[in-house]
């Protein structure tokens, strides 16, 4: 049977977002890492991981830079050391994994969290190749571009290589904002991400898999075709994506809403009732949150985004208690789980996941991927 890890993961670290633990070097460090399919690097706090040559940490002439939609960026120098992952009995351990060790960030990057491990594919592992050893000597952000572009094997590729583990992974999710008075074993704020598998989870979820189609090798792209609101006309989402980017939706973990651009977005929230379209303008535009007994929740219709699928169309439902945060930021509020993004582009966050489990398998469809839906067990 083909070996996974089970990863208990929480949202407690990154207002909302998920980590989930690591172990790295031969000290065995443990790290909470922040888990996001957004992008593909691999990289720790310098602040909280320091390079040990002697336990066989090994220096390159590499640099990376990240830089990520709110403004927080990072820059370090690459090393390779050993990644251990799953139960500390039998972890899944890995040498020679590809690690940026963060000596720049701006204040908001790391936040209570030790690193970030991106998911997604290799294009987005960009690195520099600089003139000597960048753990030595620390690059600033605006000199590290000028180095010799490349890129690098992100982790989730460099364990399939070592035939430690399947190139798939699988989430199982509750919430997208933290939710505030069931203290911090409140099981809301908690969760499983399956490295290696998925289907065999059962325990996860009941019915069947809708699959989406992934139609490029960089994020998790998807092509959404449509919006329904309740049982509203379906609304149609325009085809050309936004700059930059090869489709025009993404399914992301590192987003903790349902990301949508400005003329989609206003148009979605017409087809709400008059009450609720303000409540959601309040919400969105002006940051205003609305009190729970005022939400009036289950008046509220489901979300449905239809997407292109290998052989045909699927449709995943959001449900109100999904993209409203109730007891969010505090007990007795509510915010919506929605924000206006870049035109051209949906980020399908959280909100779409926490309703169903999500498998993220790399190595379907001649290894371009495919994103797995089944009905969450909740």
């Amino acid at each position: 049977m083909q070996k996974i890890a089970r990863i208990p993961i929480t949202n407690l670290y990154a207002d909302g977002a998920y980590t989930g633990r690591i172990h790295v070097g031969r000290q065995r460090r443990a790290l909470n890492v922040l888990l996001d399919t957004g992008s593909s690097v691999l990289a720790l706090d310098g602040t909280k991981y320091a390079l040990d040559a002697a336990g066989g940490d090994k220096t390159t002439r590499l640099a990376q830079y990240g830089s990520y939609s709110d403004r927080s960026h990072w820059a370090g120098g690459v090393i390779k050391t050993t990644v251990a992952v799953g139960h500390q009995a039998e972890p899944l351990t890995a040498p020679r994994i590809n690690v940026a060790v963060a000596y720049e960030a701006s204040a908001d990057m790391f936040g209570l969290t030790d690193g970030i491990l991106g998911l997604a594919y290799s294009p987005l592992d960009e690195a520099w190749e600089m003139p000597e050893d960048t753990s030595k000597r620390r690059y600033p952000s605006r000199k590290i571009r000028e180095g010799r572009y490349t890129t690098i094997t992100p982790y989730l590729t460099q364990l399939e290589r070592q035939g430690v583990v399947a190139d798939r992974f699988a989430f199982y999710t509750h919430r997208s904002c933290i939710h505030r008075g069931g203290g911090k074993d409140d099981p809301l704020n908690h969760g499983w991400m399956i490295l290696g598998g998925g289907e065999e989870c059962r325990e996860f979820y009941e019915g069947r898999f809708q699959t989406a189609r992934v139609l490029a090798e960089q994020w998790y792209n998807t092509n959404l075709k449509a919006i329904v609101v309740g049982d509203a006309v379906p609304l149609a989402v325009h085809q050309r994506a936004g700059h930059g980017y090869p489709s025009n939706s993404i399914v992301d973990s590192g987003t903790n809403s349902l990301d949508i651009g400005p003329l989609l977005l206003k148009a979605l929230i017409a087809k709400f009732k008059p009450t609720q379209q303000a409540q959601l303008i309040a919400s969105i535009h002006e940051q205003r949150h609305v009190p729970v007994g005022e939400l009036k929740l289950r008046s509220w219709p489901t979300l449905t985004f239809i997407l292109e699928g290998p052989r045909r169309d699927i449709a995943l439902r959001v449900a109100p208690h999904d993209y409203w945060q109730v007891n969010a930021p505090k007990p007795g509020l509510a915010q919506a789980a929605i924000t206006e993004g870049d035109p051209g582009l949906t980020i399908l966050g959280l909100p779409l996941m926490n309703g169903y489990y999500t498998i993220f398998d790399g190595e379907a469809d001649n290894g371009r991927g495919v994103i797995r839906f089944a009905p969450s067990r909740r």
